[in-house]
């Protein structure tokens, strides 16, 4: 029987993966990248109030789980040379779901920071093993489709994040429960990600000594730029947002402790528009898909920065940011596997350290200045950054073709 295009000797056992990798995948990044990364600051008014917290303790906490995410990056990346997609997979949830627990029930500003890092260092191990699953066991057609689906779990994930946080208002109940609600949500996700990823095995083709040198080429440091401003201005985002709106008295109609749950369930529903990036960057070029990206980045952030306290602030801001969010998230999946094809999983683990870096610097540096100048001047900063990008963004910065193709040598 002949193979299929995946190296199956059924085509339908392709499309059993893209169904089951798209799935698992989704659940992964719906709890690692929804309340596992967003959590921390979809909770920051409540975590202010009981731990006593600075706007410069603020962004070091939450720096510290962006560091979490670092580091799980690469263990994840050496975890998938050594056994293949499951063990990382399968770690990070168990991350997620012992770091949900831990702050549902921590007692000081230690355990919560801790807590923290271990939900936050869930993202890092959860997602790029997928890149290398979908790069093996999907047809080239359906990747981008399979790699946008996963990505976008996220926006389900936030979403519903957000739709807790607004129970917990109505109906008056501790955070503490939200997290521990969590912690089982990522107890589920565990289990059906080791029913999904038992069958896929360790790539035969390990990753070669020099892999990273590979991916050291003037010609992608556009890809890793385009990654450390989106990491910087969303990580601030996550950040302050609420606080930002809580801060400034809510918005009209709706008490003020509903404003950050409102904001994250906007943020997720507008971020389903993710699962349109292969659709988008189609029709318009990649070139100005990133441009239009970065733009709606500033001006999310412009937006929260000037009107935290008006519908037609709030929901325009919160829906961009998740647009934003979402669909370059979906692009560097796609363009770090295009660029590389050799190397899936360690060119996407490549773009997101990039992205990692300006998580981890992004709010430390605005927690210190929002204490020194106020949150809305620290905003407006943070938002001449994508800005800038979307300026000086050229179209041969933006070149899908394989770095070996274009360079001329080994990629």
């Amino acid at each position: 029987m002949p193979s299929g295009p995946c190296g199956e000797k059924v085509r339908g056992v392709a499309i059993t993966y893209f169904k089951s990798l798209s799935a698992a995948g989704f659940a992964a990044t719906a709890i690692s990248y929804g309340p596992g990364r967003m959590g921390f600051g979809l909770f920051v008014p409540e975590f202010r109030s009981a731990f006593s917290m600075s706007s410069s303790t603020v962004g070091l906490v939450s720096s510290l789980g962006f560091f979490g995410f670092f580091v799980g990056l690469l263990i994840a990346q050496a975890m998938l040379t050594r056994r293949g997609p499951e063990v990382p997979v399968l770690a990070g949830l168990v991350a997620a779901t012992v770091g949900m627990a831990t702050v549902a029930a921590s007692p000081n500003l230690t355990v919560l920071a801790i807590g923290v890092l271990l939900t936050a260092s869930s993202a890092g191990f959860a997602w790029t093993p997928f890149n290398d699953a979908v790069h093996r066991k999907v047809r080239d057609i359906d990747r981008p489709s399979a790699l946008s689906e996963i990505s976008t779990g996220t926006s389900v994930g936030i979403a519903a994040a957000g739709a807790a946080a607004l129970v917990m208002v109505l109906t008056g109940v501790s955070w503490r429960y939200c997290w521990a609600l969590f912690a089982l949500a990522g107890a589920l996700a565990l289990a059906g990600n080791w029913a999904a990823l038992r069958k896929v095995e360790r790539s035969p083709e390990a990753t070669p000594k020099d892999g990273w040198r590979d991916l050291l080429h003037l010609a992608v440091l556009p890809l890793y730029a385009i990654a450390f401003v989106y990491g910087t201005t969303s990580a601030i985002y996550i950040s302050f947002a609420a606080d930002r709106v809580r801060e400034a008295g809510g918005v009209p109609g709706v008490p003020v402790a509903m404003a950050p749950s409102l904001i994250f369930i906007f943020y997720g529903v507008f971020g389903l528009a993710g699962l349109m990036t292969k659709r988008v960057k189609s029709a318009i070029g990649l070139p100005w898909l990133l441009r239009a990206l970065m733009a709606a980045g500033a001006l999310s952030v412009v937006l929260m920065a000037i009107l935290p306290s008006r519908w037609v602030g709030l929901v325009p801001s919160a829906g961009l940011q998740g647009i934003y969010v979402m669909m370059t998230s979906a692009v560097l999946a796609f363009w770090s596997e295009r660029r590389f094809p050799a190397l899936p999983s360690l060119s996407f683990t490549a773009a997101l350290l990039a992205m990692a870096a300006g998580s981890v610097i992004g709010p430390a540096i605005a927690g210190l200045a929002a204490d020194a100048f106020g949150t809305a001047a620290m905003l407006l900063a943070a938002a001449a950054l994508p800005a800038a990008t979307a300026l000086l963004l050229r179209d041969q910065h933006a070149q899908e073709r394989p770095v070996a193709e274009a360079q001329g040598t080994r990629g």
